[in-house]
């Protein structure tokens, strides 16, 4: 049974994290209410990818290509052209295809709400679905990226080992109050306190809840 205190610790990320910039796809739900689609893009188009790239990328793309129906219209190399240079770029074009072909084929060419039709879509992982769920359509999810998964372990919240156990365990264990936003926060939190080499554990308000499990070295 963990002790750490997710209140507590919530609590202080609702109050000290908005001082920093939104993680892109938070920012994108707030502004793309009932626009799921372009959350799955983006959330495509971002991963492995710097926020600061995908936000110039992604509105570039939804300009000339905003549903399936117009995605398709373009070729593999049309989209890879318009989404360069984010990571992978060329299989992301491909990806971005396969889904739009998928979603028109089996759904209608709308985003399904639901993590099961979210994950049987081509390239569409865990977090993708959840995110997809959490900032697309305001259903409840818990998206864990690598931000989410080492914090968790760090504070000493959850003990696993790859981001797909911390969210089955986070499905057990966080107030369900907490699932939709805790992947914002985190990310946030994340990028710029609690780094993953040499975090910044001297500026950061959790510090006096955090077991610092594997930090080696901090500032």
């Amino acid at each position: 049974m963990t002790t750490f205190d997710i209140h507590a610790a919530m609590a202080i990320l609702r109050a000290e994290m908005p001082r920093f910039p939104k993680p892109l796809i938070d920012g994108m739900g707030e502004e793309e209410a009932n626009n799921p689609f372009r959350i799955l893009i983006a959330t495509i188009l971002s991963l492995r990818t710097k926020d600061t790239m995908t936000a110039v990328v992604a509105p570039r793309l939804f300009a000339v290509a905003d549903s399936p129906e117009k995605m398709l219209a373009l070729s593999e190399e049309e989209i890879a052209e318009l989404i360069y240079p984010v990571g992978f770029y060329r299989n992301k074009a491909r990806t971005i295809r396969a889904i739009c072909r998928r979603l028109i084929e089996e759904h209608g060419g709308k985003v399904p709400a639901d993590l099961d039709a979210l994950l049987a879509l081509p390239g569409v992982g865990r977090k993708t679905a959840n995110l997809v769920l959490t900032a697309g359509f305001d259903l409840p999810g818990i998206c864990v990226d690598t931000h989410v998964h080492r914090i968790c372990n760090r504070w000493g919240y959850v003990q696993t080992r790859t981001p797909e156990e911390t969210e089955m365990k986070l499905r057990e264990i966080l107030p369900f109050e907490y699932w939709k936003e805790i992947n914002g926060l985190l990310v946030t939190l994340g990028q710029n306190i609690c780094h993953p080499t040499s975090p910044r554990c001297s500026a950061c308000p959790l510090a006096h809840l955090c077991a610092r499990v594997g930090v080696e070295r901090s500032r």
